[in-house]
């Protein structure tokens, strides 16, 4: 399953049945779990975990040293979970001492053309991240999130769960669970409300982020009193409270 013009390194523990493409090299203190498959031209450093049944598309370059000034050749890694699409020209880096030794990727997530995830960043599952979006260092994508295409994000930053972006969107900021955000700078135009719906939320789950998103967004009252009303919807539906959770644990601020 290795083609013989592979570079693999002694160290680098791959399951039998990887496949692993002509002129893809290797390197040291990685590991491949089964089911995995490495098209031709892939670069892979470690220290870095790839789990099971991830498909590597040609001129990845996954597992290379983080771009931070301060780094200074530590044992940091890179971990990726199973039944990722890693397309062509993504570049994923590992960790840095100052973001916790890590970045870390989870299941079932599409990285489309020219994604650029750096240092410290820690992605979800079901993540879909469009063609040639960046993530600067230490940010988090929790769960469903969608980021369309050339969507850049400052370093830091948190996009919550069911979260979309539209195209070339820029984010310095939190953006909140289930909130759409679009533009440069970034404004929140809504909830994802057709995401949703393929997820099968209910109507009335919906309904309660639309009014919880027109109180935080669109209210004339004060932002505190808009909180109360909300802190009112979050009693009925727990995809609210979420949303509340994180408003709360927000450090860098939220899109308004």
């Amino acid at each position: 399953m290795i083609h013989p013009q592979a570079v693999v390194d002694p160290s680098a523990k791959i399951a039998d049945d990887v496949s692993i493409g002509p002129f893809t090299v290797i390197g040291a203190n990685v590991e491949i779990d089964s089911g995995t498959t490495v098209a031709s031209h892939v670069v892979i450093n470690g220290p870095t975990k790839i789990g099971k049944d991830n498909r590597i598309f040609q001129f990845a370059s996954v597992g290379e040293k983080p771009q931070d000034l301060k780094f200074d050749d530590e044992p940091t890694e890179l971990i990726i979970g199973d039944r990722n699409t890693i397309r062509e020209y993504v570049n994923i880096h590992r960790g840095t001492p100052g973001g916790g030794n890590v970045t870390k990727i989870g299941s079932d997530n599409l990285l489309m053309v020219n994604v650029h995830v750096a240092h410290d960043c820690i992605i979800g599952n079901h993540v879909i991240l469009a063609n040639a979006t960046a993530l600067a260092g230490h940010v988090v994508v929790d769960d469903h999130v969608i980021l369309g295409g050339y969507t850049t994000v400052h370093q830091f930053t948190r996009i919550g769960a069911h979260a979309f972006t539209g195209f070339s969107t820029a984010i310095d900021r939190d953006v909140l669970p289930f909130f759409t955000v679009a533009g440069n700078r970034a404004r929140a135009v809504g909830i994802n409300k057709e995401g949703l719906k393929r997820r099968n939320f209910s109507v009335e789950s919906i309904r309660a982020l639309q009014d919880a998103f027109k109180l935080l967004i669109k209210s004339s009252c004060s932002h505190k009193v808009a909180l109360e009303k909300v802190e009112e919807i979050a009693k009925q539906d727990g995809n609210v409270q979420m949303m509340l959770d994180f408003l709360d644990a927000s450090e860098r601020g939220w899109i308004r």
